[in-house]
């Protein structure tokens, strides 16, 4: 069953016309794809439900989950009835979007820096950076170790030219490297980070965010 049945009672005690009705996270607190949409949201301040998909039991392979997103992959972010499996935190980010604080760039020229940089975490960064954690955890080894190393000679030359990776301003291409580095940092590939010092200070700067915060608290509350 993809809603326990306690989960049914809340929404149907909660109806459809309530605030928390709208905005939902379908996900998994392990699940690094999930944790950057959650950080997502509390650096907008945004009210909204969790409901957790529990991966080891298989409930993102089941019809209910497929339904809303046919690969199954979590997470799934609920707005106002409409339901978004791909782009979640860009989108996010232009709807949301404060002027003067927001987490994008609404000039053009800027937000391609943003987007350009976006793209070298995903298929640069946390390619080698999943690897190498699991490796870590399972069976360790170097290669991972090297690819990630290389990236992050990238970054440390990169945060000479600002203080964070697109711009002098936080952005959601820092808050994308959040859940990785945070696992890395609780493992010896701790030292590929430490040992480059404006990676490091970035690294520090980032994982201090209250908002990041929130989102540890939420996995502390759910191992409990």
């Amino acid at each position: 069953m993809y809603i326990r049945e306690r989960e049914r009672e809340r929404e149907r005690e909660r109806g459809r016309g309530g605030a928390m009705a709208g905005r939902r996270v379908y996900g998994s607190l392990k699940s690094p794809a999930t944790l950057k949409v959650l950080a997502n949201l509390f650096e907008h301040d945004l009210d909204f439900e969790f409901v957790p998909v529990d991966l080891d039991y298989g409930e993102h392979k089941n019809k209910h989950f497929l339904s809303m997103n046919p690969f199954g992959q979590v997470p799934v972010y609920e707005d106002g009835g409409i339901k978004q499996f791909g782009q979640i935190i860009r989108c996010m980010a232009h709807e949301y979007g404060k002027k003067g604080d927001e987490l994008i760039y609404w000039d053009a020229k800027k937000q391609a820096v943003v987007a350009n940089w976006i793209d070298v975490e995903d298929h640069h960064f946390e390619p080698p950076a999943r690897k190498l954690i699991s490796e870590l955890l399972v069976k360790p080894k170097k290669k991972a170790e090297a690819e990630l190393a290389k990236v992050l000679d990238v970054y440390e030359a990169r945060l000479e030219k600002s203080k964070y990776l697109a711009s002098e301003k936080y952005t959601i291409v820092d808050l994308l490297h959040l859940p990785n580095l945070q696992s890395l940092m609780g493992t010896p590939a701790k030292k590929l980070i430490e040992s480059r010092p404006r990676v490091s200070s970035w690294c520090s700067d980032i994982l201090s965010r209250p908002t990041w915060a929130k989102v540890l608290d939420m996995q502390k509350k759910a191992q409990a």
